[in-house]
């Protein structure tokens, strides 16, 4: 049976598709995506402040190389078929993460009391910039008069990195107790507000329907080849790391994913040339509900396969 958070994007979905009236006012959808980032933080960084964090550079290391190899194979599949902008734009896309992936991701998990480990929240974190640089360097080269200050400001101190590291930080500092009196709102209101988010994101998806039909038939079998092919390595990396059947499918998950926020704001600046409906498209209108509505079982299910092999 069919998880209610997702009943609530399929809710928006097919709201979106029969042109319905309903709408979420943008205020809600930036003040949800807030509470989220910030308590997939909060819980990181909880239990983060239980162990010691210089085993996880490597690992940090691990899962940012994972990131660029997934942009360099995406780059090159996607170059057969379009212009070097938007096959660059697109590969950013597809190595960077998506958090509302993530939170499903947990979600799932949380339901099913399955544990996974407190550093995922960081390889989410991490795992989100490099693939841009790496996109820019594909579509305009090292040498192009690129204003990477502006650039890395706009990677760097995004929201969405911002908050998550910062509520890392929080957890992190306050410990379990001095996190006690904000736990209704970010633990156990959680479920609650990534329905409500995930009903937004089914009437984003329903736009992309017109993008679709379109460009044919490639942008759907890539939105589902891709994060299959990379639930692969992703799951490869959960063993090398020595990661639980939980925090194997967590970055299986993010490895699957791919971003619909930071990228697109760094590529209209970074790369103007790409044509951003292309990657939405196939970002919006079929990865994320392939993952939200099927990937999700499948990358527990493939972590299970690889937690059973000895790294």
């Amino acid at each position: 049976m069919l998880d209610v958070v997702v009943l609530f994007f399929l809710l928006g979905l097919l709201a979106g598709l029969a042109r319905s009236e309903l709408k979420l006012p943008t205020a809600l959808y930036d003040s949800l995506s807030l509470v989220l980032l910030l308590a997939i933080g909060l819980k990181g960084g909880e239990g983060l402040a239980r162990q010691s964090l210089l085993p996880l550079l490597p690992q940090l290391a691990a899962v940012i190389a994972l990131g660029i190899v997934l942009t360099v194979i995406a780059f090159f599949v996607l170059r057969r078929r379009f212009a070097l902008p938007d096959a660059a734009s697109m590969a950013a896309h597809y190595g960077s993460v998506s958090v509302a992936t993530f939170a499903v991701g947990v979600n799932w998990l949380n339901t099913r009391g399955i544990d996974f480990e407190p550093q995922l929240p960081i390889f989410l974190a991490v795992m989100e910039v490099p693939p841009i640089i790496v996109g820019i360097v594909l579509a305009r080269g090292l040498k192009s008069g690129i204003d990477w200050k502006k650039l890395g400001h706009e990677a760097f101190f995004g929201k969405g990195v911002v908050l998550l590291l910062g509520g890392m930080a929080i957890g992190w500092l306050a410990g379990p107790d001095g996190l006690a009196p904000v736990k209704p709102l970010f633990y156990d209101l959680f479920k609650g507000a990534l329905a409500i988010f995930l009903l937004e994101m089914g009437l984003i998806v329903a736009r992309q329907a017109g993008v679709l039909r379109r460009q044919g038939a490639f942008l759907i079998v890539f939105g589902i080849a891709m994060p299959l092919f990379s639930s692969l390595l992703g799951g490869a990396c959960g063993v090398l790391l020595g990661l639980s059947a939980g925090g194997t499918m967590l970055l299986t998950a993010l490895a699957a994913s791919a971003s619909y926020i930071a990228v697109p704001a760094t590529m209209r600046l970074a790369v103007p040339a790409a044509n951003p409906a292309l990657s939405l498209a196939a970002v919006l209108g079929v990865t994320f509900p392939f993952n939200i509505l099927a990937g999700i079982p499948f990358y527990y299910w493939l972590a299970e396969r690889f937690a059973g092999v000895t790294p």
